[in-house]
């Protein structure tokens, strides 16, 4: 276990994980937040820029950010398609970034990369990759073997 320099207690790894996880999502959302954005906007732009999938296709991907009080992301295709970011069909067909939308991703992605950049400060490749090896073998034991992903320090798809 870890000694917290804050309090000089130890605290278990759940501890850190849920306390990482809210600092993670309040820098993002603080990033995204001046361009009346949130991360959920931020994953179906970065997915629909690497994949082009259907909305079917999109919730699949992002099946684990979705519950009962948001069973689809369709109203985020809706703001993202009124700001003229994304394209495709209102029913099945596939999702596209507009020219708009091409140079909002790429101007979210540098931001995104550099709050990325901070959290990862001082931390190498390998202990990134040992990290995310220790914690796709914890969940799996969890949870029971699932196919497991092929971490990169910066595949970017889903953060």
């Amino acid at each position: 276990m870890n000694t917290s320099e804050i309090t000089g207690q130890r605290r278990p790894i759940g501890y850190w994980i849920k306390h990482l996880h809210g600092l993670v999502e309040g820098s993002l959302d603080g990033l995204l937040a001046g361009q009346g954005l949130t991360r959920r906007h931020w994953q179906v732009l970065n997915v629909v820029a690497t994949d082009s999938p259907t909305l079917a296709g999109l919730d699949t991907a992002l099946a684990p950010f979705l519950d009962d009080r948001r069973p689809s992301l369709r109203p985020l295709v809706d703001d993202l398609r009124g700001r003229g970011w994304l394209k495709g069909p209102e029913g099945e067909g596939r999702l596209a970034l507009t020219a708009a939308g091409i140079r909002a991703h790429q101007e979210l992605r540098r931001q995104v990369n550099a709050d990325r950049a901070r959290l990862t400060e001082g931390i190498g490749a390998e202990e990134y990759l040992a990290t995310i090896d220790v914690l796709t073998r914890m969940s799996a034991n969890l949870t029971g073997p699932t196919e497991p992903a092929k971490p990169t320090t910066n595949s970017g798809n889903i953060v």
